[in-house]
């Protein structure tokens, strides 16, 4: 893993952070994308080692910032390894009440930005044999009442781990998601009532944490050499009772 390069979105924060920081004790270099979060950004950069850590802030929405962000990674240094697309959209769109600007938003960042960021890396990670972590969402497959269009998101994010481990294959690069159950409680409140209903869904009964899931995407880039294709849902065992 020494040395290894990895470029994660949405790296600053929240999971991507936890990812971060997992991939650093590994001896990995990172390349971190945010949008707004500039001092969280600087915060961990100082955390890590500075000097193996690249933060590039940009809006993911522009497909020709997503070449920049891969260009940008290459130009520091000068190879590619992991490209783990984190960055992620959610809030509710209950139907009736959805306008075309939340389609476009969470359309754009939830599954636009990792295929066009993928195709961007993709002759950088057939060099090192490289691989792309997704981060897709339990609910692609039993979705989430009043999200439908996170939901549909979420469940193209699927289809494009699959199809891009088919397509992607000879290029011995590997292509695989991680589907989180309940990890962290969105940053819109929510009530006590309704996350003990969530926990009490969960076969292990407790909230996950950001360690589960970047443990996962560690395990996927050093030890599963032979996996692609898959999607590893993260979540207590929530999916058995749903």
């Amino acid at each position: 893993m020494k040395n290894k390069v990895a470029l994660i979105t949405g790296g600053v924060k929240r999971i991507g952070a936890e990812i971060a920081r997992l991939f650093s004790q590994e001896g990995m270099k990172l390349a971190l994308q945010y949008r707004h979060s500039d001092t969280a950004a600087h915060a961990l950069q100082a955390e890590l080692n500075p000097e193996s850590v690249l933060l590039l802030q940009a809006d993911l929405n522009h497909v020709a910032k997503l070449n920049d962000l891969v260009s940008q990674t290459i130009a520091h240094y000068g190879r590619l390894d992991v490209l783990v697309n984190n960055a992620s959209t959610f809030y509710p769109t209950p139907m009736g009440s959805v306008e075309e600007k939340e389609w476009e938003d969470l359309l754009g960042t939830n599954l636009k930005v990792p295929f066009f960021l993928s195709q961007a890396a993709v002759p950088y990670l057939s060099k090192t044999q490289g691989c792309i972590i997704n981060l897709a969402d339990i609910h692609a497959e039993r979705p989430l009442k009043e999200h439908s269009v996170y939901n549909m998101t979420k469940a193209g994010v699927v289809m494009l781990t699959k199809s891009l481990a088919q397509e992607l294959g000879q290029k011995k690069i590997r292509v695989n998601a991680i589907a989180p159950g309940a990890i962290l409680w969105a940053k819109n409140d929510m009530d006590e009532a309704t996350k003990e209903r969530i926990i009490s869904s969960v076969a292990l009964k407790c909230l996950g944490e950001p360690t589960d899931i970047a443990k996962t995407a560690l395990f996927l880039v050093r030890d599963g050499k032979y996996i692609t294709g898959q999607i590893i849902a993260v979540d207590g065992g929530r999916t058995l009772n749903q």
